[in-house]
């Protein structure tokens, strides 16, 4: 009918002021306006609405999945981006609700594993054969609304949901979750993990609140951070020993309450560590920073 709403996706270029180590700086003072140019969409028409699509996390760039109801759908784009070719596929099948709500692209195992989130379930998937490599049943008590991976640690994997919790996983045995978060008093819509240091992580949620936790014990220097030998007096090694005799404790950094609304999307800036941004349903986008002292403590 005409009244049919379908979610799309495309892929666009940013002008090239803006790209990611380009020289050139845009004029702060000048109004004018830098728009998108769109290169292609992906074309869904057989495959139903788009819930989310993944770059490849290293790579040239020319591989892409898509989310588009029970499908997982591969994309090589071609030399001049112009277009973008399904190269393979997948459909999810069984019963109950079998459509996607998120998924994230594994910066690990050669960029070729994917998790996915329909229901209560995450599932694992190898790229290669697009075939489930782990599944995570009842991983929330309701709707699973995003996942991310640990970019420094293999294996783990964040997922948060309408059940108000955040839970840590290592795929290699899925019976129960590493840890659990349960901060939020509404449904959690985003996590992510820090790109340097993974214990920092972020979440947002209908409560309108984004929350940034140290999660130390379970990140990739479970210890703090370790100083070569070579670096240290006898004092400060003595010091340092009595530091790493036990893992540092987890805890809430802060609480952000500076939205008056449903935060739907946390993201760590790529240029800085140490910046985050939140945005919430009103169309406040705030921009914070990690607490100083706690990034010299990480540094230091």
């Amino acid at each position: 009918s005409d009244t049919k709403v379908m979610t799309c996706a495309a892929v666009w270029r940013m002008p090239k002021e803006l790209e990611s180590g380009s020289h050139e700086s845009p004029d702060d003072s000048s109004s004018n306006t830098q728009t998108l140019e769109l290169l292609c969409h992906l074309d869904n028409t057989a495959h139903g609405n788009m819930a989310c699509v993944m770059w490849e996390p290293m790579g040239d760039g020319k591989k892409i999945i898509s989310l588009a109801d029970n499908n997982i759908l591969l994309w090589d784009l071609q030399e001049s981006s112009a277009k973008a070719v399904l190269s393979s596929s997948t459909a999810l099948e069984g019963k109950g609700q079998l459509k996607f709500t998120s998924g994230r692209w594994s910066p690990h195992h050669n960029c070729t594993q994917i998790a996915t989130a329909n229901d209560t379930t995450v599932r694992g998937w190898d790229t290669r054969s697009m075939r489930q490599i782990y599944c995570i049943e009842n991983a929330h008590g309701q709707l699973v609304r995003d996942l991310d991976f640990n970019p420094n640690k293999q294996y783990y994997l964040a997922s948060c949901g309408d059940d108000c919790k955040v839970k840590f996983w290592d795929t290699r045995n899925v019976t129960e979750p590493v840890k659990t978060l349960e901060e939020h008093s509404h449904w959690v819509w985003n996590v992510r993990y820090n790109h340097s240091h993974d214990q920092l992580i972020l979440t947002g949620s209908s409560d309108s609140r984004v929350i940034l936790s140290n999660m130390v014990s379970i990140s990739s220097e479970p210890f703090g951070h370790m100083v070569d030998d070579d670096e240290l007096s006898d004092q400060e090694d003595q010091h340092q020993e009595e530091k790493i005799k036990e893992p540092l404790q987890d805890s809430v950094i802060a609480t952000y309450e500076e939205h008056e609304d449903s935060v739907y999307a946390v993201e760590w800036s790529s240029a800085d560590p140490w910046l985050f941004a939140s945005l919430s349903y009103d169309g406040r986008l705030v921009i914070n920073r990690v607490p100083r002292a706690l990034k010299y403590h990480i540094l230091l």
